[in-house]
């Protein structure tokens, strides 16, 4: 079966590494609500970086040119090469994604190719300023980011009696609308960016 003759499948990436992050339950909370609105649109797996485990990167060539030596990042790329779009859960470090995420980004090149991106952010400030560097390292493996964000705040979306604990997920009712949103111009642009996944891949030097 081929990409274009089966449903789409997307991966929620739990984007933090952290100890007693919370990114986990709000993927969980995105896979949940994904997998119940998309039902037979696309197939949803989860991503999880801390179980990966991948180290800093560390393959002799570059990616663009796609010549992997290591078997942590052989796996990396097949999942990632599974995959027709992707949710990023991330929460803001510093004004910025973890560095965990984006040395995820950077072992690849090729497997990210001509695929649809969509986010959902948590933090302070909602993650916010999180996202904007993300789309911009999304943009340069060339993966299309879709314009509506989930964007979590700690004080207003989570229910954290201590800080030290991850707390519990109590999104704003506002969330699903915005959630659904996205999730469904995820599905429209990893379905319309099909033939050109189709295609052979350029390798472009970076």
């Amino acid at each position: 079966m081929t990409r274009t003759e089966r449903s789409l499948r997307l991966a929620v990436v739990v984007g933090s590494t952290r100890p007693g992050r919370r990114a986990l339950k709000v993927a969980e909370w995105v896979r949940d609500r994904a997998a119940a609105q998309l039902r037979e649109r696309a197939e949803i797996a989860v991503f999880d970086l801390a179980e990966l485990k991948l180290p800093l990167l560390d393959e002799p060539m570059p990616a663009a040119i796609g010549e992997y030596r290591n078997a942590h990042t052989k796996r990396w790329a097949q999942l990632v090469d599974s995959c027709d779009g992707f949710v990023f859960v991330t929460p803001e470090y510093n004004h910025s994604m973890p560095a965990a995420l984006k040395n995820a980004v950077d072992f690849l090149f090729a497997e990210w190719n001509d695929k649809a991106a969509g986010f959902v952010s948590y933090g302070l400030n909602g993650g916010t300023r999180a996202v904007e560097h993300l789309r911009l390292t999304l943009a340069e493996v060339k993966v299309a980011c879709v314009r509506s964000q989930v964007s979590l705040g700690l004080f207003t979306d989570f229910d954290i009696p201590d800080m030290s604990e991850p707390g519990t997920l109590a999104p704003a009712g506002h969330h699903d609308g915005v959630l659904e949103r996205m999730l469904d111009e995820l599905v429209d642009w990893s379905a319309a960016l099909r033939p050109l996944r189709e295609q052979p891949a350029s390798p472009v030097l970076s």
